[in-house]
Parts: structure tokens; sequence; C-alpha cells
């Protein structure tokens, strides 16, 4: 873990996992969180405040000439910021390439401008792919049709990343991420349910029938990937899926979610919206093809079940002590 680390949205709900791994070690030199607090939360990095090679910068990646000015110096850039709202494409279907899409050219282009940092990190997801049904994809399917504005987004992401480190000397690695949770989590269908039971524990409300299918990674298995990927692979550039390999039903989330709050899953009452997906452009199967991680020596170590289970857990707590916290 050697150099220094700039994280684009390191104080969000992934990013805020990275500091507290990178901090851990001992030789991790530096780590910069760039963050424009919009979605990222000051709780979220506050206990790393008074680490020497710990500093902050409150900034916007739309503004380029600052984003290239602070990330001078460092080694490796962990780009995390995208917009956090799937779903809002549905009624705002610019969003993806405004908080997605121009905010990794963005990022590309200061490392350019800044001449270091000459690697780059980036958060993809599984949504690249599109709706593959019961198919397992792998990293090489074709053809890659994205069904979203925020798919179509990682997906023109990782296409700037691989030109950027064939033409400006750079290397970088995508990860396409299965559905992440863990604490701090600000999104997310499981954070939804937990949200909505606080405010009434007699009725759940689910979008689409609830039988829709995919996996979910604990955040500590995705930092563990990331990093392990980083140390392990010396390509220009290559891409990874990350998950945990095994599947829940949403109707299996909310049950947890259930739990997670103290209730009896069969006192409440769950109303389904209808339909085989959540919204527009939601995948409902979601099956990734793991070989390529698990080559590099990479083991998931929580399989869904737990990792919502402890997500869950966490979220109940959070939502007591943060309720009002920005």
């Amino acid at each position: 873990m050697q150099g220094r680390y700039f994280i684009v949205g390191g104080a969000g709900f992934i990013g805020s996992h990275f500091c507290d791994t990178l901090l851990s070690e001992a030789d991790t030199g530096h780590v910069t969180v760039y963050d424009s607090f919009q979605s990222g939360k000051e709780w979220h990095i506050s206990h790393h405040r008074a680490n020497p090679r710990f500093s902050v910068i409150r900034g916007l990646v739309e503004d380029i000439d600052l984003l290239a000015e602070c990330m001078s110096g460092h080694d490796v850039v962990i780009h995390l910021a995208s917009n956090p709202d799937i779903a809002r494409a549905a009624v705002d279907p610019e969003i993806d390439f405004k908080a997605g899409t121009l905010l990794t050219n963005n990022v590309v282009e200061a490392m350019r401008r800044a001449k270091t940092p000459r690697k780059i990190l980036y958060a993809s997801g599984s949504g690249v792919y599109g709706d593959t049904g019961e198919v397992e994809a792998h990293e090489d399917y074709v053809p890659m049709t994205p069904i979203s504005t925020y798919g179509a987004s990682k997906l023109a992401g990782e296409a700037l990343i691989s030109a950027y480190t064939y033409m400006f000397d750079m290397k970088g690695i995508s990860y396409r991420f299965g559905n992440v949770v863990g604490p701090r989590q600000t999104h997310g269908v499981g954070f939804d349910f937990v949200r909505k039971l606080s405010h009434n524990p007699r009725e759940l409300h689910i979008l689409g029938d609830g039988r829709q299918l995919k996996s979910y990674i604990a955040v500590s298995d995705v930092v563990n990937a990331v990093l392990h990927a980083h140390k392990t692979t010396s390509d220009r550039y290559s891409y990874f899926n990350v998950a945990t390999g095994d599947y829940v039903t949403v109707t299996e989330i909310a049950e947890l979610a259930c739990q997670a709050m103290g209730l009896e899953p069969r006192q409440v009452k769950f109303v389904y919206a209808g339909g085989d997906r959540g919204w527009k452009g939601d995948v409902p199967i979601v099956r990734l093809k793991l070989d390529r991680i698990a080559a590099t020596g990479w083991v998931c170590r929580q399989p869904t079940r737990v990792a919502l289970q402890e997500s869950l857990a966490a979220l109940a707590r959070e939502l007591k002590e943060h309720s009002n916290d920005s």
C-alpha cells in the first residue's frame, strides 16, 4: 500500500472505508480525500482528522483546475464520485452524464494535466452489462448493452479510462461491483427498508415483485478486492467483476431488515408495487462470473446473507446515532 492516495468522493460510503483501510497500513504515504460533501458525510471520516497522514479538500470534481492542482504529487487516484441515486434518472436522465461520465472525464484529464498520479482505480458497476437474465456475465461478455443511464455512464467511464491509459502513459483498473453494503451506507434497498420501517413498522412498501435476485457484497470485501488487484495487476488497463457469487431476493432483504429493526417479519405487511423490476432501468437479475478476480488470489470473506445482516444491523444503529448529522 505504499504511495500517496487521492480519493475522489472519499467522504462517501465506500470512500470512507478506503480511508480506514489505507490509514491502517503503516507504509501508506498519505491519504487525501477530495469531496464536495453533497452526499458524503463529515462523520464518515472525522475519526481520521487528527492523523498527519490524512487531509481533506472540499471541492467539486467539476472544477478541473482545482482538481488537477490538488491531486498533483499523489501516486494513485481512487475514483468513486458518481450519482448515488440510480432511480432518479427516470425523471432526470442527464444526471448520470453530469454526475457520472463528465466527472470521470474530469478526473482522468486532471491526472493528465497534473502529470502525477499515473494510476486510477475506478468504481464501475454491473450495470455496464445490461439485462443478461440468468446468464452469469464474465468480463468480456458481449454485447454490452446498458439499459439505464447509470450503466451507460459507468461504461463510458471505463472507455475514457482505457483511452487515457493508452494515450497518456497511465495505468487503470475498472471494478464492476455487485451491490455494495455495509456501515455508513447512504443509499440502496436495505438502507431504504430500514428508513421505511423506522417510520412505519407495520407496513413495508417494496418496489417490484420482490423476486429481484442480486449479489450484495460487504464494503470490506470490495476494498480488499480493489487494493489486492491494484497490488497484483501490472497491465496497462484491466477490469474485474467483484461480487460474492451468491444471491438473495428483495423479499429476503425485507425480512432481514425487519429482523435488524427488532421486528417479526410475519407481523409486517409487505406491499409490492408489482412488475419484475424496481424502476425503469433496474436490472432484476444480476449474476457475475468471478474467475478473473479469483485468479489474482482474492477471496470474498462474507457471503451475501452475512454481508446484509451486518450491514442492516449497522444501518439500524446509525439511524439512531446520526439521524441529525450532515
